[in-house]
């Protein structure tokens, strides 16, 4: 059952399209990634759906309810991390995260959650004394505070060194498995591979491509690298038409094959077949880096 849905979003600042006709839908209980170049119409699609800005067109529905008619009703339920956001110079971590709970009617305990994003030994400082980490690691706990059914994260992880960054995945995967649908935006590829069930890819403010993370990097031009050194020379025509060969490049000797899991396939039977033993064999996979240059490239 989808909890969020976008259909035909559009947004415009100057009569510039930010947001171009987006849609997608947003299961109940997933971690749905978005992905895209600077610029590309993320932020404003989050914010929308968030009830921070008003679509020029289209719909937006959060667990059926219109963010910007229902908008107190909205906020009850989803719980928010923006990309940049901030608090009262003077205010402690103790006080921001006591204030936030108290707006809800059945909140966490701010103080579990304060220790499972390391703040538990910064209640006491203010919040123009934290550094940018433990900035973004408030501002998660205070989208957390509330127990909502939705959240939305904005560059989750800016900010944080990468111990940090993995405490904090483990975190949202948490949040997760406790029923919790989680809207993530972010740069990092190996943070969208790691936490995202289904990734939009949104590109000069239209969706690319939707996929999981593994369908994505299927969709990679020459998703799969095949390289050796033959022990004799090999005909080209040999090689061209391998099934799945999507090119075939030859450097100091070596052959580098793009191609899908039935090239390798392919090619390791072509070489028995031929008796040419394939020093230094190597046999690599496209990443989402990989697929996500393809296809915003594509859309370039």
């Amino acid at each position: 059952m989808a909890i969020i849905e976008v259909n035909g979003l559009r947004k415009a600042y100057g009569g510039r399209p930010a947001v171009d006709g987006v849609s997608f839908s947003v299961e109940a209980g997933e971690i749905f990634g978005i992905l895209g170049p600077n610029g590309a119409g993320k932020t404003t699609t989050v914010e929308c759906v968030e009830g921070l800005r008003i679509p020029d067109a289209g719909t937006v529905r959060v667990a059926g309810l219109d963010p910007v008619a229902d908008h107190d009703r909205v906020t009850r339920l989803l719980g928010a991390q923006l990309q940049e956001s901030e608090l009262q110079p003077k205010i402690t971590v103790a006080e921001a995260l006591e204030l936030y709970s108290a707006l809800y009617p059945s909140p966490a305990d701010w103080r579990a959650l304060a220790g499972r994003l390391g703040l538990h030994t910064s209640y006491a400082t203010r919040y123009t004394k934290l550094s940018g980490g433990q900035k973004q690691r408030l501002s998660i706990a205070l989208a957390l505070v509330g127990n909502p059914q939705v959240v939305v994260l904005d560059e989750l992880t800016t900010g944080l060194d990468p111990r940090a960054r993995r405490d904090t995945w483990k975190l949202i995967e948490d949040v997760r498995d406790s029923g919790v649908t989680v809207l993530l935006v972010t740069h990092f590829m190996e943070e969208a591979r790691r936490l995202c069930d289904r990734v939009a890819v949104i590109d000069k403010g239209e969706v690319v491509a939707l996929d999981t993370p593994s369908g994505l990097i299927r969709r990679a031009d020459g998703g799969t690298v095949i390289s050796f050194t033959p022990s004799r020379p090999l005909d080209d025509t040999e090689l061209d038409t391998l099934p799945g060969a999507s090119g075939v490049e030859r450097k100091d000797g070596r052959i580098v094959i793009h191609g899908t899991d039935e090239t390798v396939n392919a090619v390791i039977s072509l070489l028995a077949r031929l008796r040419v033993t394939a020093h230094q064999l190597r046999v690599s996979e496209a990443t989402l880096d990989d697929a996500y240059l393809d296809l915003t490239e594509q859309a370039a």
